[in-house]
């Protein structure tokens, strides 16, 4: 029944309609997949959880304030001192501020600097519709007010939350397309490379391409329909992540096709045996995907949270369209779209003289040798682990160039209170007001206190603090206020403002991963346990994947220290590597393990991991080179959140597919040999002796020993 239900996609008739269905649903769905972007939330405030206290200030801000406003900073400064011209000029600007797009009420300044080198005006912006990209058009009608006429040496900057969200803005709309560009280059790249073919690569990237478009339909439809989070960051993680594993499912399927067309003259039977031989190994890995993302929906960080049925749903598409669209063009098009090597039947290919054959004789000598000292090197760097800081990247560290919100901060910071334009926010009851007050005055780190305002029976304060509002010492002064807050008795102050909304997405990110991390694991052990229908084999994969990802943290946070001088990771950083490289490094293991169970069964424990290594080898390292590519071109955005999860989990995936998946694994099934299956029946089995020395057998020439079953 299982084998029927994978065959019908390569059937002689049904072929046809599923080419039919899938262009349709192209149709269909591509003008939604173009709206994508107007349903993203980019500003930090829509990905806190709504039971943090900053949510709640947001909220009760409402009353004192107009909603969904941010500050721009407009900063003026001269290292002789300001001239009555520039005040002048800096009066001249704040009126034509309010005739700025999306600009609320009148302008908050120019305030003179202490040392008498610098201005400040605050301008308050509206989203608007548009989001952050909104944002991006008020900030350049601030930017074109203020520049033109300047005095002569007297610099104007845009900067504050207005000023970075439209240079992110900025960043990723040009980047946008140069990373799809990018990825698919990459892909189509290690295709032609892998298949030796000028025309068969076509055909996966072809899939690949309807998966994406086909994706970012459906996830339009949930984010504008049930509240599904998306930005533009897990947006562009979708592209890389559907173009890179739909590809590793296309060469997987596409391997097994090869082996069967050789074995079988029709090739609609040829892919019939390959669907249902490489089907439930793929099924089985984008599953694993797709449910360690689903988990994701635990998380309190609405970010983390989008990020789940984003990728699971764009995994899911991808696997159903690498198992029906693609398997209907491959036999479509028959024997002669493999040209000029077209796999001939009744042939059998030379694995004889592969580098995996030479690497699966080099581990099978000494196995224990083998994986102790692989686990022993990789476990050295993997404690360079400890040396990341990912205690969250400040804003004027979140870009690899220095844009102008940047160079604008580092001004104000020189000239003026480096909180200033970015307020700690307090909303108490109106009674206790002026004990509020006193209390926040004493506060280390608090630099100044407004008046109250007071509406409706609440208090609304505004603080400025000595520090910037993302740095370590504003977090600092976040939790000493809401301590010393929390002795008044009757006030219900909560504490709000750029500040605290920072503090509480890196409290929400630690929350998170001591959940989410333990699930996952839990969720991949139970996975494979069903798969492989044994215990021992799901441990030793899953203690293999788990020392490849805090490898790749120790490789990363060598390089962020001292080649990319990083100043360090977001505070989601850990987890979103350890989703990434678990999910995925599990799946290359899926492939290779499920492939060697096969080939146990006939030859036994020993000679079935030997022909598992070099059966899948070239083509796992050719899938996992696509991912590793793909995730690299994240690397080549100017965003430093997004290039470090782009090289660590190309790392990640390279040390996977290289070392742990060929080596360890490897070496490990050979040590531990038929208690690799308990306590499935293989386990029982005892394997065939083998002379000293043996290498590896050709199974088709070996005789098999009865196939056990179950």
């Amino acid at each position: 029944m299982t084998r029927k239900l994978l065959a019908w996609p390569g059937g002689r008739r049904v072929k046809w309609l599923v080419l039919v269905g899938w262009i349709g649903l192209l149709i269909v769905l591509q003008p939604l997949a173009g709206k994508l972007g107007d349903v993203e939330s980019n500003d930090a405030a829509a990905w806190l959880p709504g039971n943090a206290e900053s949510t709640e200030v947001l909220e009760l801000s409402e009353k004192f304030q107009p909603a969904d406003t941010s500050p721009a900073i407009v900063v003026y400064d001269r290292a002789s001192g300001i001239t009555a011209a520039d005040e002048a000029k800096a009066r001249a600007d704040a009126a034509k501020f309010a005739d700025g797009k999306n600009v609320v009420g009148e302008a908050f300044g120019p305030v003179r600097s202490e040392d008498g080198k610098a201005l400040r005006t605050v301008v308050n912006v509206h989203l608007g519709k548009e989001g952050w990209e909104g944002l991006n058009e008020a900030t350049k009608d601030l930017r074109k007010a203020a520049q033109p006429s300047a005095p002569d040496g007297l610099g104007v900057h845009v900067t504050g939350p207005t000023g970075y969200a439209a240079d992110s803005a900025e960043s990723f709309s040009s980047a946008d397309f140069k990373l799809t560009l990018v990825t698919l280059l990459i892909v189509v790249t290690i295709l032609v490379v892998t298949y030796r073919s000028p025309l068969l690569w076509l055909l996966p990237m072809i899939s690949a391409g309807m998966s994406l478009v086909i994706s970012q339909a459906i996830i339009y439809l949930l984010a504008k329909n049930a509240g599904l989070t998306v930005n533009a960051q897990t947006a562009m993680i979708l592209t890389v992540l559907v173009l890179g594993a739909a590809t590793d499912y296309a060469l997987l399927l596409v391997a097994r096709y090869r082996e069967e067309l050789r074995r079988h003259e029709d090739r609609h039977e040829a892919m019939a045996v390959a669907l249902h031989r490489a089907g439930p190994a793929i099924v089985a890995s984008a599953a694993t995907v797709a449910i360690s993302m689903l988990v994701l929906l635990l998380a309190a960080l609405n970010s983390t949270k989008g990020l789940g049925p984003v990728c699971a749903v764009g995994v899911l598409v991808g696997l159903l369209s690498m198992m029906t669209l693609l398997p209907a063009l491959l036999v479509i098009f028959g024997r002669w779209i493999f040209w000029p090597a077209r796999p001939k039947h009744g042939t059998e290919p030379d694995v004889t003289r592969g580098v995996w054959t030479r690497v699966a004789r080099l581990v099978s000598g000494r196995p224990r040798t083998v994986w102790i000292t692989t686990t022993l090197v990789l476990g050295a760097v993997a404690t360079l682990a400890v040396t990341l800081n990912a205690d969250g990247l400040q804003q004027k560290d979140g870009f690899k160039t220095k844009p102008e919100s940047v160079v604008g901060e580092e001004i104000l910071a020189r000239h003026f209170p480096a909180g200033s334009g970015e307020p700690m926010v307090v909303i108490a009851k109106d009674s206790a007001a002026a004990e509020v007050r006193g209390a926040l005055e004493k506060v280390p780190g608090v630099n100044e206190v407004a008046e109250p305002q007071v509406k409706d029976g609440l208090a609304y304060v505004e603080v400025t603090l000595a520090a910037g509002a993302d740095s370590p010492a504003a977090m600092d002064t976040v939790t000493a206020a809401r301590e010393s807050l929390g002795r008044l008795d009757g006030a219900e102050a909560k504490v709000g403002g750029s500040s605290a909304v920072v503090h509480d997405m890196r409290e929400a990110s630690s929350r998170d991963r001591g959940l989410i991390i333990p699930v996952i694991l839990a969720v991949v052990f139970c996975i494979l346990a069903l798969l492989l229908r044994a215990l021992v084999a799901p441990l030793l994969l899953i203690a293999s994947v788990v020392l490849s990802f805090f490898t790749a943290l120790g490789l990363a946070a060598f390089f962020f220290n001292h080649v990319f001088d990083f100043a360090g990771a977001d505070s989601a950083f850990p987890l979103w590597v350890f989703v990434f490289l678990v999910a995925l490094g599990v799946d290359y293991n899926i492939f290779l393990v499920t492939r060697i169970r096969e080939e146990s069964d006939r030859l036994g424990t020993r000679q079935g991991a030997l022909k598992g290594l070099t059966s899948t080898g070239g083509v796992i390292t050719a899938a996992g080179l696509v991912l590793a590519g793909t995730f690299a071109a994240l690397a080549t955005l100017p965003l430093v959140f997004i290039a470090e999860l782009g090289f660590t989990v190309a790392v990640g995936i390279l040390l996977d597919t290289m070392i742990v998946r060929s080596v360890l694994v490897t070496a490990l099934t050979l040590d531990v040999g038929r208690w690799m299956w308990w306590p499935h029946a293989l386990f029982r089995r005892t394997d065939p002796e083998e002379s000293a020395g043996a290498g590896i057998s050709d199974s088709r020439n070996s005789e098999a020993p009865t196939p056990v079953s179950g």
